[in-house]
């Protein structure tokens, strides 16, 4: 591992992005990792764009500002592509976009122009939907974050959400989250 992974998270208020951040700061933190969260948003109306961020790191985390040149990035809304700037900052060959969306990677990944790194997609919606009976994707997305870096563990991850939600609860975004793993396409 680097010593530190920074991600950034793309989603539209009320989606669960910071969720999601705290969730995989958490795991990592578990797993005796140093770890930051934390949202970029005022006071935006729900369905308004939002960021959140995560840090993780093997050696204590000096800096406190926002992620400019993220290793990781993690789009919630495949919306956000035609509006926000999702791949700012990505220039390495060892990025990671993430996006939760039924195209192939290959797909996304020339309409947006990536020439360096790593596109993965998922059909998060689709998999919340028929699991969950509702379109909440930040659990999905965390386990194709674990897939695609092994930043974190499922169990860690199983063990954040059952620490986070009830029992039922937690047992179905566990669901949901193995699907997305599963289900996660890369280009």
């Amino acid at each position: 591992m680097k010593k530190m992974l920074e991600f950034r998270w793309h989603g539209r208020g009320g989606q669960g992005a910071w969720t999601a951040s705290e969730l995989l700061a958490r795991t990592a933190l578990a797993e005796g990792k140093y770890i930051q969260s934390f949202p970029e948003f005022g006071p935006e109306r729900m369905g308004a764009p939002v960021t959140a961020f995560t840090r993780i790191s093997s050696e204590p985390i000096r800096i406190h500002c926002s992620i400019y040149d993220p290793d990781v990035v993690i789009v919630l809304d495949n919306t956000l592509l035609k509006t926000v700037p999702v791949t700012a900052g990505l220039n390495r060959d060892d990025d990671v976009l993430i996006i939760n969306s039924t195209e192939e990677p290959s797909a996304i990944k020339a309409r947006l122009r990536v020439e360096k790194g790593h596109v993965w997609t998922v059909p998060a919606t689709e998999i919340a939907l028929k699991m969950l009976g509702a379109p909440i994707t930040n659990t999905a997305l965390l386990g194709v974050v674990a897939r695609a870096t092994e930043i974190v563990s499922m169990e860690g991850i199983a063990t954040a959400v059952k620490e986070k939600f009830r029992p039922e609860i937690a047992e179905k975004n566990m669901a949901v989250i193995k699907q997305a793993y599963e289900e996660a396409k890369v280009e």
